[in-house]
């Protein structure tokens, strides 16, 4: 397939290689019974050495869509150098893993995000065993319940070996990518702990991973190794970017729009607001994350917690329970543990 000229007409889901600017590329891969549909993976090259930032998810059809919408620019897989993994989780990190053990191609990652990685690949741990934890906690048994039935509860071995470790791990600064061409490395804790974005300052574009979607919020913390205020991080990585230089958007997920800035500016918003309906619910009589989280509205659509799936309400609880953390750490609301439940109040 030939390279098409990006276009903000075009469904972003839709399959092929799509040119940015001179020398990059974004090839939309798909994602299997997810809500996102699919994954961008952005190919750097100067016509010799090509990397990719983010791999997509170890399917077989997504590595088949690699490497035609590749050799729409004279290129196959063997000849990817190296992936800039953006964070661990499966739909950015799995297919790295794959293709480096048939072509020898490295992998770099953000260092935080090493204890969340041997986490993965510990073959006997539970599926979501912290998320698990954490929704008793918010008093969401009825999600863990829920949970069970739809993923069951046995041990996941089969998956431990796609969580080997990267090649590099990344730290904070400049990268050479290309020759006479580099990346700045920035760390936006918040979706994850270890979770980087690349600055190409030359070009004037931020690969934005999951950090900054433009037409969702990415989850908070969602991790097998949790972090302690998880929103915290993430609103302070949103005003890290902001501080920085406007430039074009090429995130993970949804079209490359034109401002990371005007991008960032409505999810600070989104949040802050999101802090004062939560509070509400507790002045009001929710004395948990779960039960505050049943009063809430969700998605575009304002969907009700109980009209979603176990996952999506795993996701909901929990990112109430972060929101509810941070509020306690600023002395808006009090927390204390009640028959090993979270109950918060008014501080």
């Amino acid at each position: 397939m030939e390279p098409l000229p990006e276009s903000s007409d075009r469904n972003w889901t839709e399959p092929g290689i799509y040119e940015v600017t001179s020398g990059v590329y974004r090839i939309p891969l798909p994602l299997p019974n997810d809500a996102l549909r699919a994954v961008n993976v952005y190919a750097v090259t100067d016509g010799e050495k090509l990397v990719l930032v983010d791999s997509g998810w170890a399917l077989t059809v997504a590595r088949q869509q690699l490497a035609d919408a590749l050799a729409g620019i004279g290129a196959g897989l063997a000849d990817v150098s190296e992936f800039l993994v953006t964070h661990v989780h499966r739909d950015h990190y799995s297919q790295a893993v794959v293709l480096r053990r048939d072509f020898g191609s490295k992998i770099a990652l953000g260092q935080d995000e090493e204890p969340s990685l041997k986490a993965s690949g510990n073959p006997d741990r539970l599926p979501m065993e912290a998320q698990v934890d954490l929704l008793f906690q918010a008093g969401a048994g009825e999600v863990v319940e829920a949970l069970a039935r739809q993923f069951g509860t046995n041990r996941r071995h089969t998956e431990a070996d796609l969580w080997e470790a990267p090649d590099e791990w990344l730290t904070p600064g400049p990268r050479p990518i290309l020759p006479g061409r580099e990346f700045e490395v920035v760390a936006t804790p918040g979706h994850t702990s270890g979770h980087v974005v690349f600055v190409d300052d030359t070009a004037g574009l931020l690969f934005s991973g999951d950090h900054v979607l433009p037409h969702i919020t990415p989850s908070i913390g969602f991790q097998p190794v949790p972090a302690e205020l998880p929103l915290n991080d993430f609103l302070g990585s949103l005003r890290l970017v902001r501080a920085m230089p406007d430039r074009r958007m090429l995130p993970a997920h949804g079209p490359v729009s034109e401002s990371v800035h005007t991008r960032v500016d409505e999810l600070l918003e989104h949040h802050r607001q999101r802090l004062e309906t939560v509070a509400s619910q507790i002045a009001a009589g929710a004395t948990c994350a779960y039960e505050a989280a049943h009063r809430m509205g969700w998605t575009r659509r304002n969907r009700k917690l109980s009209e979603m799936d176990s996952f999506n309400q795993m996701l909901a609880v929990l990112e109430t329970a972060a929101h509810l953390d941070l509020l306690v750490s600023q002395g808006k609301l009090s927390a204390q543990a009640v028959d090993g439940i979270r109950r918060y109040a008014v501080a």
